[in-house]
């Protein structure tokens, strides 16, 4: 396990977590509407031992917020999982809900801020307030190791996570990034519906992108 100084704040995952109160006070007003819905943290997904770690925004209210499994229930979710289970990391192309039996394989899947947020925009201070569950994320990423940021805001709080300035490491669709400990950071436009509606982000490109982290994986 890869351990940075800056991370000595990083803490583990937490469903317990109620520090950022207008996240609390949201996912309180979604449950008495759905109450069936997770309406909580959303949990990492995946191979504890992975190599690969995607990083997406956050929850989305009919997606992972309803289902408890990031990427799961909405369309972002349909394309992200085809893609996995293409390139080997997922046992299935469908991730239908936390008891579908889904399994992924050397991937892990997380949010950079992991309660549903307003209109789908977390505040600045609500991503850091967050980071430190990605940090302890990312410290435990071996050497050789790739993280996979979906969008800009997923590309900052994992510099953040790490003690780096995101002015000094661009974000682009396809750029890639060295990150201490020997390991990498890539770079993709998120497989949001409003992306690849508008062909932001087409299929081809997505695929590009973990052909590339298959070939860093080795």
């Amino acid at each position: 396990m890869i351990l940075d100084p800056s991370q000595s704040q990083s803490e583990r995952f937490s469903l317990a977590c109620r520090r950022c109160p207008r996240l609390v006070a949201f996912l309180g007003q979604v449950r008495s509407e759905f109450p069936s819905y997770h309406c909580a943290p959303v949990p990492p997904f995946g191979d504890p031992a992975a190599r690969l770690l995607v990083v997406g925004l956050a929850p989305g209210m009919h997606g992972a917020n309803a289902s408890g499994r990031p990427f799961t229930g909405d369309h972002a979710g349909i394309i992200l999982y085809a893609t996995l289970h293409r390139f080997g990391f997922a046992s299935g192309s469908e991730s239908r809900g936390v008891d579908d039996g889904l399994v992924l394989s050397d991937c892990r899947i997380t949010n950079a801020v992991k309660c549903l947020p307003p209109a789908n925009k977390p505040t600045g201070k609500e991503v850091r307030t967050c980071n430190r569950y990605l940090a302890a994320e990312l410290a435990g990423l071996t050497a050789g190791s790739v993280v996979l940021a979906l969008g800009a805001v997923a590309h900052a709080a994992v510099l953040r996570a790490l003690g780096l300035r995101p002015a000094d490491l661009h974000f682009g669709h396809g750029a890639e990034h060295v990150l201490p400990g020997g390991r990498h950071l890539l770079d993709s436009y998120h497989c949001s519906r409003y992306n690849t509606q508008t062909r932001r982000l087409t299929e081809p490109m997505f695929h590009a992108v973990f052909v590339r982290a298959r070939a860093l994986l080795g």
